[in-house]
């Protein structure tokens, strides 16, 4: 068996053990494509439901727009997002993001860049990293791009499928080579990821509930 055959089997194994689990995760959270770039930013280093704060507040504001996050002075920005920690450095990171958006015509026409050219793109944004772009890749365009965050390193280490402290780009490539290039099954797998990192396989995990306890290579 060639090595991304053995790896696609367990991926899979491990994909289909979470979903009986957990069910449907209907991710991402967000009203519109623009809402969940500005919510993929936001959520760098803090909890979902501090975004969750943050973008209501910019609703009540109304300034939940392109034009308005790109115009507005830095500081009031600031202020509005406040809830999702580090503010003013997330603030310079959506106006960028904004100005660029709009610069480039909007949803409409980065739509039509390859995913590559697109990645690209997004890669050369003050403070947009790999995760960060993935994530825009993946929920707000619909992009078969499988994102690495901290849950699946941590998962697919104890799995044994990667080493923990791997590149980011090595194992992005391996896991895209060894699954096929399917939107929705890396949606569901990267939502399945964080809520059993966050509920079961922790820091300190909770193994004997464990629904990947048999396929395991480090059971407690």
């Amino acid at each position: 068996m060639k090595p991304h055959h053995h790896t696609q089997r367990r991926l899979l194994s491990a994909y289909h053990a979470l979903q009986q689990q957990y069910g449907p995760q209907y991710w991402w959270p967000g009203d519109s494509p623009f809402e969940i770039m500005i919510g993929a930013v936001l959520t760098q280093n803090t909890a979902w439901t501090n975004v969750e704060k943050a973008i209501q507040n910019l609703k009540q504001a109304h300034y939940l727009h392109p034009e308005e996050i790109a115009t507005l002075p830095s500081a009031e920005l600031a202020q509005c997002i406040r809830p999702s920690g580090y503010y003013n450095v997330k603030a310079k990171r959506l106006q960028h993001l904004c100005s660029w958006y709009i610069e480039q015509g909007q949803h409409p026409r980065l739509s039509q860049l390859d995913t590559p050219s697109l990645r690209a793109a997004l890669l050369s944004l003050h403070g947009i990293g790999p995760e960060t772009a993935d994530d825009i890749l993946l929920y707000a365009f619909q992009r078969p791009v499988f994102v690495i965050d901290a849950y699946t390193r941590r998962i697919f280490s104890r799995l044994d499928l990667f080493s923990a402290d791997a590149p980011y780009e090595q194992l992005r490539a391996r896991i895209e080579l060894a699954l096929s290039p399917d939107t929705q099954l890396f949606n569901e797998y990267h939502a399945l990821l964080v809520r059993h990192g966050k509920e079961t396989c922790r820091k300190r995990p909770q193994c004997e509930p464990c629904c990947l306890r048999k396929i395991c290579a480090h059971p407690g």
